[in-house]
């Protein structure tokens, strides 16, 4: 459609009646903004802080599972890196990957 057609389709003013006043053709998108905050930007910063908890609570002994569906037992924790060991092979793989920390060392599931 084009966009004349659609300012067309706009109601017009009554004569006599004067014109609403220009913030109220803000509100919705005030509006529009808010809603848009509270369902995607706030949840997706949640996630984000609690990623980042998780990442700073790793520590060697932990059982953990990657972003690829690997487990491994952490061996050593770098800045940037973790070294995890899973069946017979040692992997280095960046902290972001890890997604979840399935057990604790020193701690025993309860499944």
């Amino acid at each position: 459609m084009n966009p004349s057609v659609i300012l067309a389709l706009a109601p017009q003013p009554q004569p006599g009646q004067p014109s609403p006043p220009a913030w109220t053709s803000l509100v919705p998108l005030v509006l529009l903004i808010v809603v848009f905050y509270f369902i995607l930007i706030r949840p997706q910063q949640k996630r984000a802080k609690q990623q980042a908890e998780l990442l700073k609570s790793v520590h060697p002994g932990d059982k953990v599972l990657t972003s690829s569906g690997i487990l491994g037992v952490v061996i050593t924790v770098k800045d940037k890196s973790v070294s995890i060991r899973s069946a017979d092979s040692k992997l280095e793989i960046t902290k972001s990957a890890i997604t979840e920390i399935i057990e604790r060392s020193g701690e025993s599931s309860e499944s």
